[in-house]
């Protein structure tokens, strides 16, 4: 499924996310009903994120690979793709040229 271009009714949280020296930021939206998202992009690098709660990274733009935890081998993912990291977890994101855009959702437990 992809995210629909804009997201409406929705608080945006003004201060980024930046990691790995800003090469990977995002913004947070927040919804009337409490979920959240992630809006994002990731420069060229191999990076690993930890979970707390489950996630779906959709990419918006660009092309990435991914490897989630105890997988040996990445998987490529270019827009309109995404995949799911279960709570409690990590991955690896790597993107070999260009920016990767993407949105995260922090999917209920």
């Amino acid at each position: 499924m992809t995210p629909p271009d804009i997201f409406e009714n929705v608080q945006a949280v003004v201060k980024a996310n930046v990691y790995f020296d800003g090469n990977v930021v995002s913004h947070s939206i927040l919804f009337p009903d409490g979920s959240r998202k992630t809006l994002g992009l990731i420069y060229p690098g191999v990076y690993k994120f930890e979970t707390d709660a489950p996630e779906r990274m959709q990419i918006t733009a660009g092309q990435c690979r991914a490897r989630l935890a105890g997988e040996k081998d990445f998987r490529q993912h270019g827009a309109g793709g995404s995949f799911d990291v279960p709570g409690k977890s990590s991955f690896e994101i790597a993107v070999d040229s260009g920016i990767a855009q993407y949105v995260c959702s922090f999917l209920p437990v």
